[in-house]
């Protein structure tokens, strides 16, 4: 511990990077922080301390708890993590998301190039939620206060030191690409889920979105490729179904072992990453469903029949690109026998044997 604003871990540093005057003349040494209902611009200046304070934990214990589960089934540990909270705060202009940043072209313009190795930024929140529990008053939706933001957002640094979607090692290292694949955030997605142990990421603060409503991102069957939004500005809708579908597999390789298909994942994930040497080739074959889904059933000979079924239910299938398999699920969604079962759960996990996958 470096001080109240800021905490640093082996390979993790959290810093609240907003005025550090709420801070000053404090007990070093009280870190235990209530959450005082998130803070926000109507709570007074101990209110918002300790909100402020327990963000900075809140975030290092779940940040630092997704890291060591990725050394630990990855066998090494990753790259320094920097998480920023309020890094982007500005008066008149408040933020309730996050992102992952590397040193590169951003949107919104970064005031300073990030660390090589990676960043995460929180906003510091801009409205109040009904919180669930009856009886209990309304919350304010801090970031860093959202365990399901934070392994989000954690999620793709490890997307970016394992599958590597826009091939940024082929890049300079002070030009690399910012932009997210579908696959990236939906890796993102199934990790959140993994860690708090169910489908409905985005529940808590996405509560008044109803669970049909694709921007609810919950987990669910319903989620096909017939959903994928062609062009731009669609990653994250069209991840859904990439991390549903590895939900589904998930629940079903549990079932079977009880361990799921966490580990497999990221082994595939690192091989998936680690060939090319062309940009533009590599950039486009890590962005298609058909080409990780070949690679996850490699990783892992002994679940692929059962993975190989569950992500065809989804209409991800270990051939064609992205739009064919769109196509594909529409028609047979459109089919006067839609209702039936997927051919393909089953032709294709007995047409799939581990050994036979690899390209």
């Amino acid at each position: 511990m470096t001080g109240p604003a800021e905490l640093s871990l082996a390979g993790l540093t959290v810093r609240d990077e907003r005025d550090g005057d709420l801070f000053r003349d404090r007990d070093e040494h009280a870190y235990l922080f209530d959450p005082a209902a998130g803070g926000g611009p109507l709570a007074g200046p101990e209110a918002q301390y300790q909100a402020r304070g327990f963000g900075v934990t809140n975030t290092t214990y779940h940040a630092a708890r997704v890291l060591n589960l990725a050394a630990r089934l990855l066998d090494r540990p990753l790259p320094p993590l920097v998480i920023r909270i309020g890094t982007h705060s500005v008066p008149g202009r408040a933020w309730s998301g996050g992102h992952y940043r590397l040193p590169g072209e951003a949107s919104p313009p970064e005031p300073e190039p990030p660390a090589r190795s990676g960043e995460i930024h929180l906003g510091t929140g801009r409205r109040f939620i009904e919180r669930p529990d009856p009886g209990s008053s309304r919350y304010f939706h801090a970031p860093a206060h959202n365990a399901a933001i934070i392994y989000h957002e954690v999620g793709h640094h490890i997307c970016r030191h394992t599958a590597d979607f826009r091939a940024n090692r082929l890049r300079p290292p002070l030009d690399q690409h910012n932009g997210k694949v579908a696959l990236d955030e939906g890796t993102a997605d199934f990790l959140t889920a993994v860690l708090l142990g169910t489908p409905d990421i985005y529940g808590w603060h996405r509560g008044n979105i109803p669970p049909w409503d694709q921007r609810r991102r919950r987990l669910a069957a319903r989620w096909t490729t017939a959903c994928l939004r062609p062009g731009r500005g669609q990653a994250h809708a069209n991840g859904t179904v990439w991390a549903s579908a590895l939900w589904t597999a998930h629940e079903r390789v549990r079932q079977a072992d009880g361990a799921g298909i966490t580990r497999t994942l990221l082994t595939a994930m690192t091989r998936f990453g680690s060939r090319g040497t062309d940009v533009a080739e590599e950039q486009q074959r890590r962005s298609l469903f058909a080409e990780l889904l070949r690679e996850l059933l490699a990783a892992d000979p002994a679940s692929a029949r059962v993975v190989a079924g569950a992500m065809a239910d989804h209409g991800v299938l270990p051939y064609g690109d992205n739009g064919e398999l769109r196509v594909r699920m529409q028609t047979r969604a459109a089919s006067p026998d839609a209702r039936t079962p997927l051919p393909e759960a089953s032709q294709e996990a007995a047409r799939w044997p581990g050994a036979a996958i690899r390209p």
